[in-house]
């Protein structure tokens, strides 16, 4: 039978629990005490995290760590640690990276790292970033083999960069492919089949998408990356992917599983996406962290419009694609889409 919730039956939860306001729920109580003012989103960038290919003397496999694929050998390794680590202390306020990433993560908690692959390397989620954030939750005791990175598919993680890895060793990397929930979850306008690995595999879930225009939503970035967590992303983009969006993060498993959003932002896409087109890709040498979908979503957003009114493009509202879904997100109590209430931490490595 399936799970159906209402948006009037979700708003009055929301109201009366505060459960997913500002995206914290499964945050520490210091975390969502310090949270309750106003949502925080750390922005790190560094000039030094892009270098020559060729020379890059600190990829993945140069540094020796934990390998889920490669895809931009650009990527200075080393730096793109210490942004994370950085990123991570800055948010959580901890004086070490790994007490940064326990006061998240515990070791028993088995942890899904949500990437972005449909439109293959340049256009996803980089598995070097994934590397940086599987070097953070083993610091923190997490055991590699409680480590799922996934997405819809095997073939397009592979053709993203990223290796499957589906034997029980190590750091599993693996697409869903078929293994969807039975019946549907139907909240609103949303109605879709999740993937068992969110409902069932997994405690604790790390949102990690990529930063990028989209051809229907605006903007792809935390709660776009979803789509690739049910059965039926098609179905659900007409109106500008709005409420459908929004109701669909609204789901308890996403909701009350969203420990952390990690957005790779080093070269972001300002136009023609979500599939890639290079001539709009700019290197922007940043990564954002916060546990708030919609104030991740709205900076994401103010990113694309600045890039878009440098290279002299119209704004994505007059182009045809409002970012309509980050209001109504704030509207159901997911996050908030108010500048006033957002604390942006800004760092540089």
């Amino acid at each position: 039978m399936a799970r159906k919730t209402t948006r009037r039956q979700f708003l009055k939860q929301a109201a009366v629990t505060g459960v997913g306001i500002y995206g914290a729920a499964m945050l520490p109580v210091e975390l969502r005490a310090a949270e309750s003012d106003k949502s925080r989103i750390v922005v790190i960038n560094s000039p030094n995290v892009l270098v020559d290919a060729g020379a890059n003397k600190n990829t993945v496999a140069k540094l020796g760590m934990v390998s889920v694929g490669e895809a931009d050998a650009s990527v200075d390794q080393a730096v793109l640690n210490s942004m994370i680590a950085k990123g991570m202390q800055s948010f959580t306020g901890a004086k070490s990276e790994a007490d940064a990433w326990k006061k998240l993560f515990k070791p028993s908690d088995v942890v899904g790292i949500k990437v972005n692959c449909l439109f293959a390397k340049g256009a996803s989620t980089r598995p070097e970033v994934v590397a940086g954030i599987i070097a953070g939750l083993k610091s923190a005791g997490v055991k590699e083999e409680n480590i799922i990175v996934w997405d819809r598919n095997d073939r397009e993680m592979i053709r993203a960069g990223f290796v499957i890895n589906r034997s029980g060793t190590g750091v599993a990397v693996y697409g869903t492919e078929s293994e969807y929930e039975a019946e549907p979850t139907k909240i609103g306008a949303f109605n879709g089949r999740l993937s068992k690995i969110l409902t069932e595999k997994i405690t604790a879930l790390i949102n990690a998408p990529v930063l990028k225009d989209h051809s229907m939503s605006g903007v792809t970035c935390a709660m776009k990356n979803h789509f690739g967590s049910h059965a039926n992303p098609g179905d659900h983009h007409p109106n500008n992917c709005d409420p459908a969006m929004a109701e669909l993060n609204s789901a308890p498993a996403i909701r009350n599983k969203t420990r952390l959003i990690i957005c790779d932002a080093l070269r972001p896409l300002a136009n023609g996406g979500p599939g890639l087109r290079p001539e709009f890709l700019w290197d922007y040498r940043t990564i954002l962290i916060s546990a708030d979908p919609v104030a991740m979503d709205y900076q994401g957003w103010q990113i694309i419009e600045e890039r878009r009114k440098e290279i002299g493009l119209k704004p994505l509202a007059d182009a045809g694609r409002p970012t309509k879904f980050i209001s109504t997100a704030a509207s159901m109590g997911l996050g908030t889409n108010d500048p006033t209430r957002m604390e942006i931490v800004r760092g540089t490595v």
